[in-house]
């Protein structure tokens, strides 16, 4: 049986909302941010990427449709907010949290634009938008280097090979919920041993050029 996003459970997106709310919360808690600034990052990140993927499909954005999706950026708030003060591994946690949203949010933006009629390939670019627009906004707002640009570790390559995937079993009729959750495992494997193993993609240039950029010439 094939997996259609109409017929997908909402927990689905709402969870990856939560996801990406809490990495938000948890980058506020790391610069000192207030509580209701804190509100509004994790809303950011938790919604931003879902309301680009539909105004670009050309409807109205689910965020503003159904009042659930508030739900999970309040509830990280005050969990980060209580519970902060005990973490003490916080980037990991940010990490770990953003890499589960990233795994969640490029199927189901892949998903929704195989739903409204898009071709493949645009459904797989519109999935990595999807999965990478949220952290964008989080990390510009938050005055921080954007992960996507960083050239130390790797970000938008796992969203590109789930939307992939999601894409191409979606075609042949066998993306269902277990392939999903495989999809999910892959997804967020990849990304944090990316993380954890400094792994990096080629830069723009070659060679030297990359010597160069280390030791700042």
């Amino acid at each position: 049986m094939t997996f259609a996003f109409d017929n997908s459970p909402v927990w689905l997106d709402l969870l990856g909302v939560f996801f990406f709310a809490v990495s938000g919360s948890l980058l506020a808690a790391r610069k000192q941010i207030d509580i209701v600034g804190s509100l509004l990052l994790a809303s950011l990140v938790g919604l931003g990427g879902g309301v680009i993927r539909d105004i670009i499909l050309g409807i109205v954005p689910a965020a503003f449709t159904n009042p659930a999706y508030l739900a999970p950026p309040l509830l990280a708030t005050v969990l980060v907010f209580f519970l902060f003060s005990s973490v003490q591994r916080y980037t990991s946690l940010l990490v770990l949290f953003d890499a589960a949203g990233l795994a969640l949010f490029c199927m189901t933006g892949t998903l929704k634009a195989l739903a409204t009629g898009l071709n493949p390939v645009a459904s797989v670019l519109l999935g990595v938008t999807t999965a990478v627009g949220g952290g964008l906004l989080r990390d510009i707002t938050a005055n921080e280097v954007p992960e996507l640009f960083n050239p130390k570790d790797i970000y938008a390559l796992p969203a590109f090979l789930g939307s992939s995937l999601t894409a191409v079993l979606w075609v042949f009729g066998v993306f269902n919920v277990l392939t999903a959750a495989g999809i999910a495992a892959v997804v967020f494997t990849f990304r944090v041993l990316a993380w954890r193993r400094s792994w990096q993609a080629p830069l723009a240039v070659r060679g030297w050029h990359r010597r160069a950029a280390d030791t700042g010439l």
